[in-house]
């Protein structure tokens, strides 16, 4: 037999990456960043803006609320600094929302950057209204409780994907891309490349390529096998 828990269980100090470090991904395509992590980054594809605010960068301030529940989502507001994501794992739940407009708008009010979760999210008319940037799974108007248990400022999982205080996030129209904080350096590095090869070859599409170089390559080196 367990313990009951506290209700939240609250990390405010953690490592954060540098301001200019987190500013040197706006703007960027979330495709851009996934090529320089390697291929992989992006939550589940399901999380999608639920708004035509749809463009986020910022530093991930973690919450675990959990299915049902919220109240960790309030215990991030009393940790965020302006500029920070909320992210909220709420193990995917789909019953309730794990948030609606008037709790982004608070975020608003305290300059927070944007909110994502795997659960699901209500009120999008108000949401469009409050312009907040807000990547959800999915919509219902089922209200969630405030019981806890929950934590914030430690590390939880989100579609699919680890995310920990002080990781970068970026989302736009395609998805939401977690930079873990370990890796902003190494993915800062290789950005330049990554947009050279993307400008590189978006010239050659534009000039009325057919078929890739490499793959041609492939052709020319037997490395297809030609049936009859």
């Amino acid at each position: 037999m367990i313990e009951n828990p506290p209700l939240l269980t609250v990390r405010r100090k953690f490592p954060r990456p540098s301001l200019a470090d987190v500013q040197a991904f706006a703007g960027l395509p979330t495709g851009f960043i996934v090529d320089a992590l390697g291929g992989r980054g992006a939550l589940d594809g399901r999380i999608k803006p639920v708004s035509s605010a749809n463009a986020i960068h910022g530093l991930a301030l973690t919450c675990d609320a959990g299915p049902a529940d919220n109240l960790a989502v309030f215990g991030a507001l009393t940790v965020a600094e302006p500029g920070d994501v909320i992210v909220c794992a709420s193990d995917g739940f789909e019953k309730t929302a794990v948030t609606g407009d008037l709790l982004l708008g608070m975020m608003k009010n305290r300059r927070i950057a944007g909110f994502v979760t795997d659960g699901f999210v209500r009120d999008l008319a108000g949401i469009a209204a409050v312009g907040l940037p807000c990547f959800a799974a999915g919509i219902t108007p089922n209200s969630p409780a405030r019981n806890g248990p929950g934590t914030v400022g430690l590390p939880i999982v989100v579609g699919g994907v680890a995310v920990g205080p002080g990781d970068i996030i970026i989302g736009d129209a395609d998805g939401v891309v977690v930079v873990p904080f370990a890796r902003i350096a190494e993915t800062l590095a290789r950005l330049p490349k990554v947009r050279a090869a993307e400008s590189n070859l978006e010239a050659k599409v534009k000039a009325g390529l057919e078929v890739p170089d490499f793959i041609q390559g492939m052709i020319d080196q037997g490395q297809f096998r030609e049936i009859d």
